[in-house]
């Protein structure tokens, strides 16, 4: 179904047979309008009764697509005015996936894609809070009026880093002053500030093995030498660190739930690796991508809530809880180093614009961001239960870990062809394989996310999956 609602004749393309939602679709059509220039700064968007009416679909479909536009800066309400295109949208242009053969590519998606089935590293499509989020939105930018000329704080909003250190003392058991807190823009950022804080260049990092292609990636742009730690069911290998590597300036872990295989660093390989960085004088960058949101019993402390303490700098993100297109994170550093964050921070990456750290602020205050992630909890146990009992029917070594599926791959099967061939079919499965430095060490398997499986679309997408593996 077509319909052109400008001059540009903006076309909207519903595919009803699509294992993407008929919302995520609409969203996603006037998402990649805006970003192509066909729908213009300041022009109006159809309203949400017209648009439903030419589509064929209910007005709250329209109404939630809006919202989510709206979320991410790229539209505003204007009243009587109407809904309009924002004057710069922040969202950069996709560029061909084809012209990105990097280690990433077998998991990364265009920018300007809907999330798709089995996708890593990004929450429940349908469950962010879109409409509270864009009251809050626009409260904030009419609170931020005022302060359009003067120069913003590098490290933040303090009432933002102040209702995050409460929030963290509750929920990792860590005990900070506003003052070790940097706001950022997210994950990538918040790792460039500390490893550029760190004069890492030319030292030895240990990483997980496997371990999160993008953290890998960052201490390579610094030029950082790797060491690649096999990782268990008790977490990171300490001892097998302190051998191989024993001078290694920094250790870069994912404790809470380790990225992929979703174990918890065990409690004395906990103090095994903060005694090691305590008496050699190096660093631990945690990186605690889901914070408390664990579905397997109760999140343990954050490495930084114990002893040893101020040799961990604690890397947290709001990508995976709420939404990447927030772009909202942040560090929590010792005081030692804070001073040397803040220098790197002022000098080259800036804190996120006020009203987004306004906007955040309120949600958290107001107990929304507990609420949410208690609601996600629940969705993601039911989604990840129902997926894996799906994926067991043609997969049946496969097992739960973190807010995803590891699926072992029967025979000589090759995961990133496979990975290729879904990608084909519109599904977004992430080759294990991809996740080990030392290729001798690599397994063959598939991660598959649930955060975006539902009633409407698992049923197409695991027989989609099933007949790509049985004829690989």
């Amino acid at each position: 179904m077509t319909v052109s609602t400008t001059p540009e004749a903006l076309s909207i393309q519903l595919d009803g047979s699509s294992v993407v939602h008929i919302g995520d679709q609409i969203h996603t059509s006037l998402r990649q309008a805006i970003i192509d220039g066909r729908l213009a700064p300041g022009q109006r968007l159809p309203s949400g009764r017209d648009l439903a009416t030419q589509l064929g679909v209910a007005r709250g479909t329209i109404r939630v697509a809006y919202d989510r536009l709206i979320a991410e800066n790229l539209v505003y309400g204007a009243g009587s005015a109407g809904t309009r295109v924002c004057a710069q949208p922040l969202i950069e242009r996709s560029h061909d996936q084809s012209s990105f053969d990097g280690p990433l590519a077998a998991f990364t998606r265009p920018y300007s894609s809907a999330p798709q089935p089995f996708q890593m590293g990004v929450p429940a499509n349908d469950a962010f809070p879109a409409k509270l989020w864009t009251r809050m939105r626009a409260r904030a930018v009419r609170a931020d009026s005022n302060s359009y000329t003067t120069y913003a704080d590098p490290r933040g909003e303090l009432a933002l880093r102040s209702q995050i250190a409460s929030h963290l003392a509750v929920s990792r058991q860590m005990r900070c002053h506003p003052d070790q807190i940097i706001i950022t823009s997210g994950y990538r950022q918040g790792m460039m500030v500390v490893l550029t804080a760190l004069r890492a260049h030319g030292r030895k990092a240990w990483i997980e093995e496997p371990g999160y292609p993008l953290g890998r990636r960052a201490l390579e742009l610094i030029g950082v030498a790797l060491e690649p730690i096999l990782v268990d069911a008790e977490g990171l290998r300490v001892n097998d660190g302190i051998a191989r590597a024993p001078d290694a300036y920094l250790a870069l872990v994912t404790p809470g739930q380790h990225a992929p295989l979703g174990v918890a660093l065990s409690s004395a390989r906990r103090h095994a690796l903060l005694n090691w960085a305590t008496e050699s004088d190096a660093w631990i960058i945690e990186d605690d991508y889901l914070g408390e949101l664990q579905l397997d019993g109760r999140a343990a402390p954050a490495l930084a809530a114990g002893e040893g303490a101020e040799r961990v700098i604690h890397v947290g993100s709001f990508s995976k809880t709420l939404s990447p297109a927030l772009g909202l994170g942040f560090v929590v550093a010792p005081l030692s180093l804070a001073e040397r964050l803040v220098e790197v921070c002022a000098m080259l990456s800036p804190a996120p614009n006020r009203s987004s750290q306004l906007t955040l602020l309120e949600f958290m205050a107001d107990g929304h961001f507990l609420r949410h992630l208690r609601q996600m909890k629940d969705l993601y146990t039911v989604r990840r239960q129902l997926a894996l009992a799906h994926v067991k029917e043609f997969m049946p070594d496969s097992l739960a870990a973190g807010l995803g599926l590891i699926a072992q791959l029967p025979g000589l099967a090759n995961d990133r062809a496979i990975v290729e061939l879904a990608r084909v079919e519109g599904l977004a499965p992430s080759a294990l394989s991809a996740w080990y430095l030392d290729r001798t060490h690599a397994k063959n398997g598939l991660l598959l996310s649930v955060t975006n499986l539902h009633s409407d679309n698992i049923n197409a997408a695991c027989e989609k999956l099933a007949n790509i593996v049985a004829a690989h």
